[in-house]
């Protein structure tokens, strides 16, 4: 009541996390200085916010889609950077959805002029879900699964996909339930550190995996032309095996991975990939900060000692998609994405691949911001995960299109 602006957020106030929007203040001076701040607070209590300094236009008006920043948490025309700025008040804190069934609250504010933030002009929230209309979540505990099924609204049938987190472990919902929201039936998988899974298991059974194949495979809204896969880090060398020894596996999605088995054998019928080989010697921590830089750890992926850790991806009859940073700080992901494209390449086998410079290890739905360095959830270290803010959000947008356009087009 008697603000002096209004701020609007079309098409809709409520919308899925993933969805751009577009972020309007009307009522202001011609020409008015304001600074507009955003504010969200995550499950855990943590205030994440950004802030960036405008002027309106001659109307008084003011559209983030054309007008740029002057200064702030970025600048420039950048219609969504109030959300991709985002960066918490304790340092070293990453946003990321837990309770997929609750929304993220942005609360966007108008404050005059370009100094001290006393006087409110005008705010609104923003709500943004993860949970698209009629998506239904359903908690998975058959046989030896621990999952979360994520089923679109109405019959299908729907293209079927994997989807695998890192070696933090857990059971990570929101990827999965957004890509729902987007016309896929998702499990979200868990395969270490949680409930009874070990935080660092001795062994990673294929078998585990494949039941998971099998249990989304005859659900009936699931498309019976095949499953597809997507991994982040330790999950993507997981997508990489699957697609490879699992039949039914038809496309796979590798995000900041390789094509060698990573930290952990994995346990076939009748064989074992054991792991790269790897020195914890090599690590780098950084004194003043306690930083820990974990790209050096690995043996050279070049020499043929290590090759029986590798994945024989070129044996697979799936269709590939490599998503890397290049300012990837927690390992060489393009260097080692390089090297499976090369060897698929030589057999033959349909791939794509994008290289992002200035994106990170911890490519993300769109809008999350960039987390640059946080704690490692089995480590219990700090992490580098590298990235440069506006590019690596740009990498994300452009990643999130190219992952959905390549299940769709081979599902």
């Amino acid at each position: 009541a008697g603000m002096a602006a209004r701020v609007a957020v079309l098409p809709s106030r409520r919308c899925l996390f993933d969805a751009p929007v577009q972020i309007r203040v009307a009522g202001l001076q011609p020409q008015q200085a304001v600074t507009l701040r955003a504010s969200l607070v995550d499950e855990s209590g943590e205030l994440f916010q950004a802030h960036a300094l405008y002027r309106a236009g001659s109307s008084g008006e003011l559209d983030l889609s054309r007008s740029p920043a002057l200064g702030g948490s970025y600048l420039g025309v950048e219609p969504m950077g109030l959300l991709w700025a985002l960066q918490s008040k304790t340092p070293y804190k990453r946003l990321a959805k837990r309770n997929v069934l609750t929304p993220f609250c942005v609360d966007l504010e108008v404050y005059e002029g370009h100094g001290d933030m006393t006087r409110l002009l005008g705010k609104c929230t923003n709500e943004r879900w993860f949970l698209g209309e009629g998506v239904k979540r359903i908690s998975v505990r058959e046989g030896r699964l621990k999952a979360t099924l994520f089923l679109p609204p109405g019959p299908g049938p729907f293209p079927g996909l994997i989807d695998l987190y890192g070696s933090g472990g857990g059971l990570i919902e929101y990827r999965a339930s957004l890509l729902a929201s987007r016309g896929f039936v998702t499990l979200a998988l868990a395969y270490m550190s949680f409930e009874d899974i070990p935080a660092t298991p001795e062994v990673l059974e294929l078998s585990y995996f494949e039941e998971a194949v099998n249990f989304l495979r005859k659900q009936q809204q699931v498309k019976d032309t095949g499953i597809g896969v997507l991994g982040l880090s330790k999950g993507a060398d997981l997508a990489l095996s699957m697609a490879t020894f699992l039949p039914g596996i038809k496309a796979a999605v590798s995000i900041s991975g390789s094509s060698f088995n990573s930290f952990i054998p994995l346990k076939g019928d009748g064989f074992t990939i054991p792991p790269h080989p790897y020195d914890l010697g090599r690590m780098k921590i950084s004194d003043e900060s306690g930083l820990v830089d974990f790209s050096d750890v690995l043996d050279d992926h070049t020499d043929p000692a290590t090759w029986d850790c590798r994945i024989p991806v070129e044996r697979s009859s799936a269709k590939f998609l490599f998503l890397s940073g290049l300012d990837d700080m927690n390992w060489k992901s393009d260097l080692y994405c390089r090297d499976a494209v090369q060897r698929l390449q030589q057999h033959g086998r349909e791939v794509e691949f994008y290289s992002y410079s200035g994106a990170g290890h911890l490519l993300e739905p769109p809008y999350l911001p960039l987390c640059k360095v946080s704690i490692h959830r089995v480590l219990g270290m700090l992490m580098h995960w590298g990235g440069q803010w506006r590019e690596h959000a740009k990498a994300q947008e452009d990643a999130w299109h190219r992952i959905q356009t390549f299940f769709w087009q081979h599902l």
